[in-house]
C-alpha cells in the first residue's frame, strides 16, 4: 500500500465468481487480504472462504448485494470483511457472473484530506471524488444515499465496481478523458436510483481538480437530478412534433390517426380519437352537446412489446371494445360525455380511487380495463373555433404512473392543435364535397346518343387541389350534325366550377344558333371578358379559361374545329398511327380583342378523335412531349370499347389513379351517314312546281320504308318549300336525312333573312305555316350559312311509349 495513496487500487481486493459459485479471478488486493494466492483458490467454491454454512452467491432483485462476511484467512483466522457484490450480464449471452470488491478501510477521516474537502467546498450536489487513478477517495452524504452504500465503505472503489451498469462504463471512460485533457465532461443518463420508485434523468458534471502546479490530481463528480428539465423538454417537443405531423393533409380521419401516432408511446401507451357523428346533423356538429353523446370511433392506435425484437411498436389492436368506424353513444356520467359538457378534461386513475367509478357506465369496458391491466385514463374534448368535434383518449397500462398535471396541460395542447387540423379537414372535406356536387350538376351526366358518334368521357378531380373548371360536352346539332367541346377554367373550387357551368351554358346556346367555330369562341371570349369585369379586378385576363370547339358532319365526314389557348387533339385514323391534329392556336379566352381561325378536316368513318384538358397530359414530373407520346401510346393500343380506351389512357398517364390537375377527356369515334338515306333536290323558283316536289318526297319515303311518315312529312315539306319560294332567293335546295329514329327535312336558299314564328289572328289569311309545323315535329330551327341560311324540322320515327 502506498502510504501517498492508501487506497492504491492493489489495496482493493476483488474477485470474480461465476453463477456456479465457482471463484474465476483473484487479484492482488484479495491476496493481501486472506492471504491465498490465486492458484490456490481459482477454479474452487467460493463458499470455501467463508467461516460457515454458505448455500451459494448472493441474490437480490436489482443484482447488487453488499454487507459484512467472515471469510477465513490463509492462517485460519477468521477476517470480517464489508463485501460489495453485483452480477454481471455477458454480452454474448454467456453465463454471467458475479464482481465482488472489499475496499480497505480508511487511513484517515475524509474530512481531513485536502481533495475531498475542496470538493465539498465547491460543489452543494450530490459528490464524489475520484484521484488520478480513478479510485474513489470520498463521497458526500448525497452521493451516498443515491448509491445506496454506506459512505464509509466506498474508498478505493471504481465506478464500475459500484455497479456493472453501462453507465458505470460511460463514467469510467470519461473520467481517463478528464484525467488526460483536464477538460470537464458530463454524461446524461436516464435510470432508477437506489430507494426510488421510478427511473429520474441526471446528469454527472466531471471536473478536474488541480493541485498548486495545475497539474490534474483527481476528478470531482457532481450528479444533478434533471428529470423536470427533461420531462419539459420531452414535452416541448412533442408539441413541436405534432405541430408538423398532425394535419399533414386535409382528410379528417389520416388527421385524427396522425394525433394517435404523434402520442403513442410518447404520451399514453393507448390513445382513441372519436367524433360526433355529422350523418345526424347535416354535415355540421351540434353547438350543444347533450347526452347520450354518439360519437364514432376514427382512429386509434395502442403501444405492445414486440418480443421477438425485444422493443416495442405501435400496432392498430386497441385493447378497447369500439372499432373503426363503430358508433357508440356515451351516456351521462361516462368520461367521454362528461369531457364534452364540461369542456375539460377528465382524469381517473386507479391510484385515485375513481377509475372504477368513472368506467362503472359499462360492464364490458370495465371488465377489458381490468384484464388489460389499465390503470390511468385521460378524457380531453376536441374544439376549434367555438365547435365541440369529438373526444380524445388516453390510456395507460404499461407505464406504471398515472397522469400528472403537466401530462393533462400536455394532452389539451397537443388536442388542441389536432383540433383545429381535424376542423380545417371538416371544412374543406365539406367544400370540396359542394364543389364535388356542383361540379357533377353542371357536367352532363350522360352523353346522348347520336348518328354521328360514339362517345366516352371521364372526368378525375385533383388530388390535393380538389375540383376545377374542366368541363366536356356532346351537344346534338341540326342535320345529324354533333359538336364537341372540351374547356377548361382558370383556378379550383366552387368559383371555378360557377364559371365552368355557366361557360357550359353559353357554349350550348350559341351552338344552338350554329355558329362556326371561330364565330363560337369569340362570343365566349366576350363573355369571359365581362365576367373578369364583374368580378371587380380590371384586368381582364385574370378570369380566363381555355377551350376546343369541333363540329362533326357525318353526312360530309368532314370536321370543323378551332382552339382558344387549348391543347390540340389527337386523331387516331382506323389503319394509322395517332398524331396531333394541326389545328391554329388562338389566345386563351378572357384575353379580347384577338381573333380565332378554324380549321377543317375529312375524317373517315371509324376515326377516334380524342379532346382533353392539360391535366392528363402535363406533370412536374413529366415533359409535356413525353405525355403527349404517352397519350398517343395508350390511345393507338388495340381496344374493345371506348370506354376501355379511356381507362386505358387514365391508367398510362396518371399516377396511381391520382391527377395533380383535374383531368377531362373526351373519345368519339365517328360514324358516315350512307348516301342512301340522303335525297336532294334542287328546286326552281317556281309556285307551280310545289306539288311535284311533293310527289318526289312521298316516292323517296316510300323507297326507305317511312310511308307512315308521309302526311306529316308532306306538309312539312310544302310550308318550307313555299315560304322559300316565296320570301327567299335562288338557288333552292331540298334535302332529306334520315336514321333509324329520325327524319330531318331542310330547305336552303340564298336569302339572309330567317323567318320567325307568330300566332296568326282569327281574320288573318296566312302566318300559320310555322306554327303548324312547329306543332307537327319534334323541333325546327334555322342555321346561316355563308351562302344563306338553312331552315330545318326533325321528326321522330320511333313513337313514344
Amino acid at each position: 500500500m502506498s502510504p501517498v495513496n492508501p487506497f492504491d487500487d492493489a489495496a482493493t481486493a476483488r474477485v470474480v465468481v461465476d453463477d456456479s459459485g465457482t471463484l474465476r479471478e483473484w487479484n492482488e488486493g484479495a491476496r493481501l487480504l486472506l492471504g491465498h494466492l490465486a492458484g490456490e483458490v481459482v477454479g474452487t467454491p467460493a463458499a470455501d472462504l467463508l467461516d460457515g454454512r454458505h448455500d451459494g452467491p448472493p441474490t437480490t432483485e436489482n443484482g447488487r448485494w453488499h454487507g459484512t462476511l467472515a471469510l477465513r484467512h490463509r492462517d485460519g483466522h477468521t477476517v470480517s470483511v464489508w463485501v460489495l457484490a453485483h452480477h454481471r450480464t455477458a454480452a454474448d449471452g454467456a453465463p454471467g457472473s458475479w464482481l465482488a470488491v472489499a475496499p480497505p478501510a480508511p487511513a484517515a477521516a475524509p474530512q481531513d484530506d485536502p481533495l475531498i474537502r475542496a470538493a465539498l467546498t465547491q460543489s452543494p450536489c450530490a459528490v464524489m471524488v475520484f484521484d488520478d487513478r480513478l479510485l474513489l477517495r470520498g463521497v458526500n452524504e448525497a452521493m451516498a444515499r443515491l448509491l445506496g452504500l454506506p459512505r464509509d465503505r466506498l474508498h478505493g472503489l471504481r465506478a464500475t465496481d459500484i455497479n456493472s451498469r453501462p453507465q458505470n462504463v460511460e463514467l469510467e471512460r470519461l473520467l481517463r478523458r478528464v484525467l488526460a485533457t483536464g477538460r470537464r465532461q458530463d454524461l446524461r443518463s436516464h435510470l432508477k436510483a437506489e430507494g426510488e420508485d421510478r427511473a429520474h434523468t441526471w446528469v454527472a458534471l466531471m471536473a478536474p481538480l488541480t493541485d498548486a502546479d495545475g497539474l490534474v490530481r483527481g476528478v470531482c463528480v457532481s450528479a444533478h437530478d434533471f428529470t423536470e428539465q427533461h420531462l419539459a423538454r420531452e414535452r416541448l417537443q412533442l408539441v413541436n412534433e405534432a405541430s408538423v405531423r398532425v394535419g399533414s393533409t386535409l382528410d379528417v380521419n389520416r388527421t385524427a390517426e396522425e394525433l394517435a401516432d404523434v402520442c403513442v408511446p410518447a404520451l399514453a401507451d393507448f390513445v382513441s380519437v372519436d367524433l360526433l357523428d355529422p350523418r345526424d346533423t347535416g354535415g355540421e356538429p351540434d353547438t350543444v352537446v347533450e347526452p347520450p353523446v354518439g360519437l364514432r370511433r376514427t382512429a386509434h392506435r395502442t403501444h405492445l412489446p414486440d418480443h421477438s425484437a425485444g422493443s416495442a411498436h405501435s400496432s392498430t389492436c386497441p385493447p378497447a371494445a369500439a372499432e373503426t368506424g363503430r358508433l357508440d353513444f356515451y351516456p351521462a356520467g361516462s368520461p367521454q360525455a362528461e369531457c364534452l359538457l364540461s369542456g375539460r378534461a377528465i382524469v381517473a386513475a386507479e391510484a385515485h380511487g375513481d377509475l372504477e367509478r368513472w368506467m362503472g357506465w359499462d360492464p364490458a369496458r370495465l371488465r377489458q380495463v381490468r384484464e388489460h391491466g389499465v390503470h390511468s385514463v385521460m378524457s380531453v374534448p376536441l374544439q376549434a373555433r367555438g365547435t365541440t368535434l369529438g373526444v380524445a383518449v388516453f390510456i395507460r397500462f404499461r407505464r406504471l404512473h398515472p397522469f400528472t398535471h403537466d401530462d393533462v396541460l400536455l394532452a389539451e395542447e397537443v388536442s388542441a392543435r389536432a383540433a383545429v387540423c381535424i376542423d380545417n379537414a371538416r371544412r374543406y372535406s365539406r367544400e370540396r364535397e359542394a364543389t364535388l356536387t356542383l361540379q357533377r350538376s353542371l357536367l352532363p351526366r350522360w352523353l346522348p346518343p347520336t348518328a354521328a358518334v360514339q362517345a366516352a368521357s371521364r372526368y378525375l378531380p385533383a388530388a390535393r387541389s380538389g375540383v376545377g373548371g374542366d368541363w366536356f360536352d356532346v351537344i346534338p346539332l341540326s342535320g345529324m350534325r354533333v359538336a364537341m367541346v372540351v374547356g377548361d377554367v382558370v383556378g379550383h373550387g366552387i368559383a371555378a366550377s360557377a364559371t365552368m357551368g355557366r361557360l357550359r351554358t353559353a357554349v350550348r346556346t350559341l351552338a344552338d344558333i350554329d355558329l362556326t367555330p371561330e364565330e363560337l369562341l369569340t362570343h365566349l371570349d366576350d363573355l369571359v371578358v365581362r365576367l373578369s369585369e364583374e368580378s371587380g379586378d380590371d384586368r381582364a385576363g385574370e378570369v380566363g379559361a381555355t377551350c376546343l370547339y369541333a363540329v362533326y358532319d357525318p353526312v360530309s365526314r368532314h370536321c370543323a374545329m378551332a382552339r382558344a389557348g387549348h391543347p390540340a387533339p389527337v386523331l387516331v385514323p382506323p389503319d394509322g398511327p395517332a398524331r396531333q391534329v394541326e389545328l391554329p392556336s388562338g389566345p386563351p379566352l378572357g384575353v379580347g380583342g384577338l381573333p380565332f381561325e378554324s380549321a377543317e378536316l375529312e375524317l373517315r368513318e371509324g376515326s377516334v378523335l380524342a379532346l382533353y384538358t392539360d391535366g392528363l397530359v402535363e406533370s412536374r414530373d413529366r415533359d409535356p412531349d413525353a405525355g403527349l407520346a404517352l397519350l398517343r401510346e395508350a390511345l393507338a393500343a388495340p381496344g374493345d370499347s371506348l370506354d376501355a380506351t379511356c381507362d386505358r389512357v387514365l391508367h398510362s398517364l396518371l399516377p396511381a389513379g391520382s391527377a395533380g390537375d383535374d383531368v377531362a377527356l373526351l373519345l368519339a369515334r365517328t360514324r358516315g351517314l350512307p348516301t342512301g338515306q340522303v335525297a336532294t333536290w334542287d328546286i326552281p323558283a317556281d309556285p307551280s312546281l310545289v306539288a311535284p316536289v311533293r310527289k318526289q318526297v312521298l316516292d323517296q319515303l316510300a323507297v326507305w320504308g317511312l310511308t307512315d311518315a308521309s302526311f306529316t312529312v308532306e306538309l312539312v315539306v310544302s310550308e318550307l318549300v313555299t315560304n322559300a319560294i316565296r320570301y327567299g332567293s335562288p338557288p333552292i335546295r331540298l334535302r332529306l336525312i334520315h336514321d333509324a329514329t329520325t327524319l330531318i327535312c331542310e330547305v336552303s336558299d340564298s336569302s339572309h333573312t330567317a323567318p320567325h314564328l307568330r300566332r296568326a289572328r282569327t281574320w288573318d289569311e296566312g302566318g300559320r305555316g310555322l306554327l303548324l309545323v312547329a306543332q307537327l315535329t319534334q323541333r325546327w330551327g334555322s342555321r346561316h350559312t355563308t351562302e344563306g341560311k338553312t331552315i330545318w324540322a326533325e321528326l321522330g320515327l320511333v313513337e313514344e311509349e
